[in-house]
């Protein structure tokens, strides 16, 4: 069944406790958001003592399953003020499944800032060690000497300088195959949540370890293969995320019109096949890096890559559209080698690229530095490896917080989380998720853009308010229930277009588990998932009010479709579950 492992960050004391009856089938976001939204306060200081920081593997990570190794990320996020998940790759979900630990759940905080602690989990148990040699570093370095210290098989979760430091756009890093930490829980700053609990890192040694028991190892390996032949048979998840990487949508979203443009003032940019994913494909076949990975072992979509410079020196990896998109064509920045750098600047900081992005283009509104200039936003963001930079500090405590210090009133924010790469007054369906979903501005947690631009799953008309709301709550529920299993989000796209894939799922889920799991239980685990979240808002103070985009949207029309946002607050609230 698996252990809770609850560490007390203050005592350095720790316990390992069964999970009861009703969390027994919990995974994942499932896990996460159930235990913030019974045990944390919804008032409380999301930096204070009483906010926990919960780990959690997908309940089907740690199996031979493709595509099955993602881990949850759950507290009371600083940057928004409500409930928070962030989703990740890496190899630390299935080391840590392996070992029988379900969620690790860190609790209280020291008294006062010490030296950065390292908990070290293997199958003897758990140690505790304080390692001021870390402090302040950033990510690769950290991991560096963990690896050298722990051996090169050994999953890191860690937090960089942002995260110590307590600022709000604070990611938390995960390690990839390769050892870079270049995965990311990015959103919703809870690498400043853990830097509160004085963590530096978790480093988890799957070695000998005892690895997931299956209920019926027959019933599961036929239905693994069946989710093997979906996933490969499909147009997205085949080929397209394969070859080109996330990035392939720069050109496709460009072309509907859709992507947001020097702060979202256009939805069109005209330098977009400049920072592409034929680009960059292109860029890393000629130089020698790597067109296709996975971001953990048994990912056969391999959207990753590792992007090297001109002299094949490798700069970063899982550069995605999301992250070229806010540093590029939202800044004007057309160079994909300063995206690249700015990218490994944000790993390595232990920043949230979305974030991070939109946060450098309202820094440009607010003349910090000039639009366009990629060495100038290099520059500004190595300011946060400074604890005392004034100005390191205002950025990397998001778009909301540099906005009101710089005195701009032009960003994009929805309960201060920054935008991702859609602009919603031209795809409407995520617009809805953005104002709707729990976890603040968040394309992940209902994501319309396959219905309203790649015509995965169905057709809506991306311009217009007509079936937008009903499919972004659709998506909301189906998302909370996937990211409870482990499985990482991509898979959607294959199964909103292939008749048995939830079934399939159902099986693989009954033969893990050993109860009988339908696609209607699946459906409802997306829904109790979210009640969990909203009431958590909703004592946390948040309103309808709150479920709605900045005004300028709604004043403004976005070239070259010239549309507008026109849904109302009230409208809104039919895309909530109740």
């Amino acid at each position: 069944m698996g252990k809770l492992l609850r560490i007390n960050t203050k005592t350095n004391e720790f316990k390992f406790e069964d999970l009861n009856e009703e969390m027994s089938l919990l995974g994942g976001r499932a896990l996460t958001s159930k235990i913030i939204q019974k045990e944390v306060p919804a008032t409380c200081h999301p930096l204070g003592p009483s906010n926990k920081l919960v780990i959690a593997p997908g309940i089907l990570s740690g199996t031979p399953l493709a595509n099955s190794g993602r881990i949850s990320v759950g507290g009371k996020s600083p940057l928004t003020g409500g409930i928070k998940e962030a989703n990740s790759g890496g190899t630390f979900s299935q080391k840590m499944a392996k070992l029988g630990i379900r969620g690790i759940v860190l609790e209280d905080r020291p008294e006062q800032k010490d030296s950065p602690k390292v908990i070290y989990l293997n199958k003897n148990g758990v140690q505790i060690e304080n390692m001021p040699e870390l402090a302040n570093l950033g990510t690769y370095e950290t991991c560096k000497r963990l690896f050298a210290k722990y051996g090169n098989k050994v999953g890191i979760l860690v937090i960089g300088p942002a995260g110590e430091n307590l600022r709000l756009a604070a990611s938390i890093q995960f390690t990839d195959p390769k050892g870079r930490p270049a995965r990311a829980a990015g959103r919703g700053g809870l690498g400043a949540v853990m830097g509160s609990k004085g963590i530096k890192a978790i480093v988890v040694d799957d070695t000998d370890a005892p690895g997931i028991k299956l209920k019926d190892p027959e019933a599961f390996k036929e239905a693994a293969k069946r989710w093997t032949e979906i996933l490969r048979g499909h147009a997205v998840t085949g080929q397209g995320l394969p070859s080109f990487g996330t990035a392939i949508l720069i050109n496709i979203i460009n072309e509907a019109g859709a992507l947001p443009t020097k702060n979202f003032r256009s939805g069109r940019f005209e330098k977009a096949a400049e920072v592409s994913g034929e680009k960059m494909a292109e860029l890393i076949q000629k130089r020698g890096g790597v067109v296709k990975e996975g971001c953990h072992p048994g990912c056969i979509i391999q959207c990753s890559q590792a992007y090297v410079d001109e002299n094949g020196e490798y700069i970063t990896s899982g550069f995605e559209y999301e992250t070229i998109w806010a540093m590029g064509p939202n800044t004007l920045i057309d160079n994909l080698d300063d995206l690249a750098q700015l990218d490994r600047l944000c790993d390595d900081l232990g920043l949230d690229t979305i974030e991070t992005g939109n946060t450098i283009a309202v820094a440009m509104e607010g003349g910090v530095i000039p639009w366009g200039d990629g060495k100038a936003a290099q520059e500004l963001l190595k300011r946060v490896y400074d604890p005392k930079d004034y100005l390191g500090k205002i950025i990397a405590n998001g778009a909301a917080f540099t906005g009101e210090a710089l005195g701009v009133d032009r960003v994009p924010v929805v309960k201060r989380q920054a935008l991702p790469a859609y602009d919603p007054r031209s795809v409407k369906g995520v617009g809805v998720t953005y104002a709707t979903t729990p976890m603040g501005a968040d394309h992940t947690a209902g994501y319309a853009v396959c219905q309203n631009i790649l015509k995965v799953g169905g057709n809506i008309d991306p311009l217009k308010k007509e079936g937008n709301i009903e499919v972004s709550k659709n998506l909301q529920i189906a998302t909370a229930a996937i990211d409870s299993t482990g499985f990482c989000l991509f898979v959607a796209f294959a199964v909103l277009d292939t008749d048995d894939a939830l079934e399939t799922m159902a099986k693989l889920l009954s033969a893990k588990t050993g109860k009988n799991i339908s696609v209607d239980d699946i459906v409802n685990l997306g829904i109790s998932v979210l009640k969990d979240e909203y009431a958590f808002n909703k004592e946390a103070g948040f309103t309808k009010s709150k479920d709605q985009l900045p005004e300028f949207f709604s004043k403004e029309s976005l070239p070259p479709h010239n549309t507008i946002w026109d849904f109302t607050i009230d409208e809104l609230q039919a895309a909530k579950v109740e």
